[in-house]
């Protein structure tokens, strides 16, 4: 009678160990280099609390410029965010149920003004749009004015901060059980019903983190709003906005307005933090 001997798992090495050895040393030089960026992220936010004068933060809430920044920045970005949500999140859903040609090409464009420098959204948005633009004559002739107005910075928003939201959505979708949607669809669930019942929660934590993003993304938009709507204050001069024109003449009202954003910033990945972990 043979006997089968149960192979033994082997020991991991212990730390200090010959093998582990070469890991260990691995481990020292990321240590390190995380030691030395850490310095270039934390100095500049560091340098901007300690210089922003405190005792000012009180006076400058009660100027008409920086109300109407604030007011301006959360209505803009509001106004992206569901924007963004009624065209966005169809894209996503197509991307990631279909496959059809030209799809890449397609998804590279949707979400080509993330690395697009702002600037550059903004003069293509001027060129499409703007009164002499290709879109111009026809926008004029409905009477609706999109340069330089408060529609057209939620506009150029909207363009930047939109890709945030299409691309997590789209991850989240192509990551979807489909057993489950071929589930309710047997039970005789439309497709809205299925995706409103059962496709949305299931991609919840994603979507959050995607409508946030794409918030603080507009939130602070500079480049595509000032080429594109212009800085006009009560009409087009966001928070972003209002900081560019009172650094070039009040320093410290600028690190306090900085120290605003930054606080609101701050805030949204705080809040954030437990969808991106899900």
């Amino acid at each position: 009678m043979t006997t089968t001997r149960t192979p033994t798992p082997e020991k991991p090495p212990e730390p200090g160990d010959r093998q582990d050895r070469g890991q260990g040393w691995g481990h020292y030089v990321l240590f390190a280099l995380a030691l030395v960026g850490l310095p270039l992220f934390v100095l500049p936010l560091v340098g901007l609390v300690t210089r922003a004068p405190l005792a000012k933060l009180g006076a400058l809430f009660t100027t008409p410029a920086l109300l109407d920044a604030l007011r301006l920045s959360l209505v803009v970005s509001l106004a992206a965010v569901a924007v963004s949500t009624v065209v966005g999140l169809p894209c996503a859903w197509v991307l990631a149920r279909y496959r059809f040609p030209g799809r890449g090409l397609i998804r590279a464009l949707l979400t080509l003004p993330m690395v697009l420098p702002p600037v550059v959204a903004g003069v293509a948005l001027l060129a499409t749009f703007g009164r002499r633009g290709l879109l111009g004559p026809w926008i004029e002739w409905l009477g609706v004015d999109l340069a330089f107005s408060t529609t057209g910075a939620v506009l150029a928003a909207s363009f930047v901060a939109a890709p945030f939201l299409i691309l997590s959505c789209e991850a989240a979708l192509n990551n979807v059980d489909p057993r489950l949607e071929a589930a309710a669809a047997t039970l005789g669930a439309t497709r809205l019903r299925i995706l409103w019942t059962v496709t949305l929660p299931t991609i919840r934590p994603s979507l959050l983190a995607g409508l946030s993003l794409c918030w603080a993304r507009a939130l602070g938009e500079f480049g595509a709003t000032i080429t594109f709507a212009g800085n006009f204050q009560g009409r087009t001069q966001t928070m972003p906005l209002a900081v560019y024109e009172t650094l070039q003449s009040d320093h410290d009202g600028a690190l306090l307005l900085s120290l605003i954003l930054l606080a609101v910033s701050l805030t949204i990945l705080i809040a954030l933090r437990g969808e991106l972990r899900r």
